[in-house]
């Protein structure tokens, strides 16, 4: 049996699939796997047990059945694949980085509420159907340990028969949690709010009931911390997935920077870039979200950092060639659709350097090719798994006039 056996999966979809040699697609296979006459699975080396007993129900992950060598080549292939689709060919595609089980630090899960029964997790895939989790393979301990417990809370402030947000996120301080869709009436739900956060030593505790969220229990001012410096965090703010997943980042945008020369973070949200490269030269901020940029600025203030926090519309009012050629780099973070206003800006500049952060490598490739047609060549990329036995895969692409 080789690769060319048409019944041999070789190699994993987009959407987690097994594709066989002559194109057919199988859900939970793995590369090696052999599809038998009568449409049964024959494992292969590559196929391994789960490490969650909610694989593959939960829909929080897509691809436990795979080994670390094939999900690392899952990810690498998905930015390999994404840029060949567009006919780009970069200088270097770079080992990929994987972040490791149980590190995921930010997490929104749902919660449902039937009689006194309360289900916390996420909904199978494709389905509103929630799986109650009693073991996660991917969330950081600290916020795996809140769930049981938030059953228990949840029980007094959550009507029957509805459902709530649960949004978490580890701060420098702790946890930092958030509830929307909660009711909380009377002194016994909201004293069970105060014991809650008091009794888990929570960073923050927010509700929203339907009309905005409000601080219930924030012992001191929440803070996320870039580069040393922390920055003040509104309740379940942006921030990369994992810690590691977040270095990684940094660490290949950091390489490509020229030794000196200002620079500009695009979509620099609290400052992920913006504080970790800035210490000791001048930065612009530019991002839409006026509650991240107003707390970076502050940031920024507080720290002495030459830096400019611009609260500015990236897509309806991208920087124009003449404002990016002031800068020696250019790093740009944008969401999951891409950045085309301000990539076809940066095509007509002069800027040497752009590192583009991207968290989806089809929107990065349609990017790219308008860089590459004003003449910049794509010199390498870093393909990252912070989501770990997701089919969501990050990057980092480095392009060079």
């Amino acid at each position: 049996m080789t690769d060319s056996d048409p019944d041999t999966i070789i190699r994993i979809a987009a959407k987690g699939d097994g594709v066989t040699a002559d194109g057919r697609h199988f859900p939970l296979t793995a590369p090696g796997d052999r599809i038998a006459a009568d449409g049964s699975v024959v494992f292969g080396v590559h196929h391994v047990e789960p490490p969650c007993v909610h694989f593959p129900a939960c829909g929080g992950c897509q691809i436990q059945q795979l080994d670390d060598e094939s999900y690392a080549d899952f990810v690498t292939g998905r930015v390999a694949g994404a840029l060949a689709g567009q006919g780009l060919t970069p200088g270097a595609v770079l080992p990929p980085h994987i972040s490791p089980p149980m590190t995921r630090r930010r997490a929104s899960l749902r919660a449902a509420r039937s009689g006194k029964r309360v289900t916390i997790g996420f909904a199978e895939e494709g389905s509103h159907k929630l799986i109650d989790l009693d073991m996660c393979s991917v969330l950081d301990p600290t916020l795996f340990a809140l769930i049981a417990p938030l059953r228990g809370l949840l029980a007094t402030i959550l009507p029957d028969k509805r459902a709530a947000h649960v949004r978490m996120s580890l701060v420098d301080q702790g946890v930092d949690l958030l509830l929307e869709g909660v009711s909380v009436q009377g002194l016994a739900a909201d004293e069970a709010l105060g014991d809650f956060a008091r009794g888990h030593g929570l960073a923050r505790l927010t509700i929203d009931e339907g009309d905005g969220a409000q601080t219930r229990w924030e012992p001191e001012a929440v803070t996320v911390s870039f580069g040393g410096v922390p920055v003040g965090f509104p309740p379940f703010a942006f921030l990369q997935a994992t810690p590691d997943g977040e270095a990684a980042l940094v660490g290949a945008v950091r390489d490509a920077m020229p030794e000196s020369g200002a620079i500009a973070d695009l979509f620099a949200g609290l400052g992920t870039f913006a504080l970790a490269l800035g210490e000791g030269r001048p930065v612009y901020a530019g991002e839409g979200a006026r509650d991240a940029i107003s707390a970076l600025k502050l940031a920024g203030a507080r720290a002495q950092r030459r830096m400019v926090a611009d609260h500015r519309d990236l897509f309806r009012r991208p920087l124009t060639p003449e404002e990016l050629n002031r800068f020696a780099a250019v790093v740009l973070d944008p969401p999951r659709a891409g950045a085309k206003e301000q990539v076809l800006q940066l095509a007509a500049s002069t800027v040497p350097v752009i590192a583009y952060v991207s968290c989806n490598p089809a929107s990065f490739a349609r990017d790219a090719v308008h860089l590459a047609a004003a003449g910049y060549r794509l010199d390498s990329v870093t393909p990252v798994g912070q989501f770990r036995w997701t089919t969501h895969v990050e990057l980092v692409g480095i392009f060079r006039r």
